[in-house]
């Protein structure tokens, strides 16, 4: 079931939000993709993050993790295999059922989020997120004077 929102009366009563209109408006649309690879995205703490991605077939050096402008691409490239069914070991395939085709996927980043690490085991990529608030963008305490301490207009 498809539901469409208007944000309008949103984007007239906020300042700055644009992006985020922006990213509810596509993310209702779909991205288009067909699923694959499979991932998860768990939130570990409150600022912590971890999303995981099922790569069955394909080694560390087949994959590009690249941050850029708070979107997060993760790209893999397998060899194609040759035209008798072999691949790079010389290996002849009868039957070819992991899924080792080429695939780009994205993820949106919320401001402030950076990529700590990554890890890959067992045909999982393991990416570690964090969310860090510069001190200037933390709440911060005013102080306000009694007025004694100010001097006396002329």
């Amino acid at each position: 079931m498809r539901t469409n929102f208007d944000f309008t009366p949103y984007r007239r009563a906020t300042v700055g939000y644009d992006r985020l209109f922006d990213l509810l408006e596509t993310g209702t649309r779909g991205d288009g993709s067909d699923g694959y690879p499979l991932y998860d995205i768990v939130r570990e703490g409150d600022d912590r993050y971890r999303i995981t991605i099922a790569l069955a077939g394909f080694r560390p050096d087949q994959i590009e993790i690249v941050a850029r402008d708070n979107q997060l691409t993760v790209t893999g490239r397998h060899a194609e295999p040759d035209r008798d069914g072999s691949d790079d070991s010389g290996s002849r395939f009868l039957h070819r059922g992991i899924a080792t085709r080429s695939f780009e996927r994205r993820f949106q980043l919320a401001d402030y989020v950076e990529v700590q690490s990554a890890d890959f085991r067992d045909g999982l990529l393991s990416i570690a997120l964090q969310r860090i608030v510069p001190d200037a963008m933390k709440p911060r305490r005013i102080a306000i004077n009694d007025g004694a301490a100010l001097p006396a207009a002329a």
